[in-house]
């Protein structure tokens, strides 16, 4: 089994850098020991200009049947001759997958601590797996791909016999993947989509899967038009995790329509409760603070930095109080279904003239986002490792210089008031920290002091007398006296 990976780069941003954000030096072939074989990676060039990185997992198939895996598709046994003869050596199948999970844990999870923002930002990928099994033929291949924002999904059927090509084609096809993805995101879409092609697991599938799959599909499976198929290929058909597998995905469909976060959606698909009676979601309480904080402040230039999905530019742009909204992620996927939900290339030409969005990184100061009366963090610090937090504190309060500043975080003393959320868990898998109110409090208060803020507190949601708001929320607002004095020396 064979796949590579390849990156092309420049001077400044070299290919090399794929090294790091796969946590496999270019210089070095290394070999791994997985559950069903022995992997190698290794790089058949290294050059700032492009590099490849090859993950070839050498499969046992004999060890394989003899660990008791020689089982045919529902459970049956095999003849005796193809336990032992068969394309698990060669063809790529949910035991790659595995050795994925095994060799690239890092990368799947999209952590690389040397290159925060090249692990988030989209590299120019191509994939290429030169045997993949198709149960469906080229036409599924492209059904699967194709919506997950690659530009070219080249799926060339291999013939049974090039030297008799009336005999037609195998069910075996040439992927070639590319386009401009995260590298996380092309090796998650990978780890799901190897076996749900071959629609074969060739390991016991235990209800931890779901869990596993939900991972892996973070982003893209929800509002996959193949989600039903994709779902029970993985689960190998088992209807009762396919089941809790696609209620989660609705959840998490309703989750991202609506920008709630977890604690919200039990109440927002609770169906036997009257509508009158169900109550408003955090997501939307957040936005009302928000935009009232914005008001009170007179802004009427407004950045929204960490943006996502646009849900907080759009509320924005329907108060005509707010002239000019630009909505900033660091996401290339997210600014385009922002793009989507605001229907940008539909939109008035006075509209449009109101709102813009940019992609960029806030841990960078960026002359684009200077001169403006306000900026939002909403929901976006805990995302930022802690080493990289001052940097984002000096790109916004000391760069950009906002004459408001909004930020919103989970307040962590109201998780254990989350009857879904596991004790000791945070509210998101990508959450850096969570806070209590006095850690934030002394984060807001070393920042005002840094840059020349005054600060006040409130929280949002309903306000619990023990643990306090699910939500806290603080407004800087810059400090004039201290502005003026700073102008006046320089």
């Amino acid at each position: 089994m064979f796949l590579t990976i390849s990156t092309t780069g420049t001077p400044e941003r070299p290919a090399t850098d794929l090294g790091f954000l796969l946590h496999k030096h270019p210089d070095k072939a290394q070999t791994f020991s997985t559950s069903h074989g022995t992997a190698h990676v290794l790089y058949p060039e290294a050059t700032a200009e492009r590099c490849t990185a090859a993950l070839l997992l050498e499969v046992d198939p004999v060890a394989l049947v003899r660990r008791g895996k020689g089982k045919g598709r529902g459970g049956a046994p095999d003849s005796a001759l193809a336990q032992y003869v068969n394309d698990r050596p060669y063809a790529a199948s949910s035991l790659l997958s595995v050795a994925m999970s095994t060799v690239f844990k890092s990368a799947l999870r999209g952590v690389c601590q040397a290159m925060p923002e090249r692990a988030a930002s989209p590299l120019p990928l191509r994939i290429e797996v030169p045997v993949l099994p198709a149960r469906g033929g080229a036409d599924l291949v492209r059904k699967l791909f194709g919506p997950l924002g690659w530009s070219t999904v080249d799926a060339e059927p291999v013939p049974l016999d090039e030297s008799f090509p009336e005999w037609g084609d195998s069910r075996y096809v040439r992927l070639v993947l590319e386009g401009e993805l995260r590298l996380a995101e092309a090796l998650r879409q990978l780890y799901v989509l190897l076996p749900v092609l071959d629609d074969a697991k060739h390991y016991w599938v235990a209800p931890d899967e779901v869990d596993k799959l939900l991972r892996a599909g973070d982003g893209w499976l929800a509002e996959h038009p193949e989600q039903k198929l994709i779902t029970s290929r993985y689960l190998a058909r088992r209807w009762g995790l396919t089941r809790q597998a696609m209620e989660r995905l609705e959840l998490v469909r309703l989750a991202e329509s609506d920008d709630l976060e977890v604690e919200d959606v039990d109440n927002a698909v609770d169906e036997t409760t009257d509508t009158d009676e169900r109550p408003v979601p955090l997501a939307a309480q957040r936005r009302t603070a928000i935009m009232a904080a914005l008001r009170a402040a007179g802004a009427t230039t407004v950045l929204d930095l960490g943006c996502g999905q646009g849900q907080l530019v759009q509320a924005l742009l329907k108060d005509t109080q707010f002239t000019q909204v630009v909505g900033v992620d660091v996401s290339v996927r997210a600014l385009a279904i922002a793009a989507r939900r605001l229907r940008l290339d539909r939109m008035g030409e006075r509209q449009s003239d109101r709102v813009s969005l940019v992609q960029g990184s806030l841990t960078y100061t960026d002359k684009r986002l200077t001169g403006h009366d306000a900026a939002v963090l909403s929901e976006v610090i805990e995302h930022v490792d802690l080493p990289r937090l001052p940097a984002l504190e000096y790109a916004v309060f000391g760069s950009a210089r906002p004459r408001t500043v909004i930020v919103t975080t989970p307040n962590v003393e109201y998780n254990v008031r989350w009857e879904t959320l596991p004790a000791g868990h945070v509210r998101h898998s990508d959450h850096r920290f969570e806070w209590t109110r006095e850690e934030f409090r002394q984060w807001a208060a070393r920042v005002s002091d840094r840059h020349g803020y005054d600060v006040g507190h409130t929280g949002i949601g309903d306000d619990d007398p023990e643990v306090g708001a699910p939500t806290q929320m603080a407004v800087f607002t810059l400090n004039t006296h201290t502005e003026n004095k700073k102008e006046v020396a320089a």
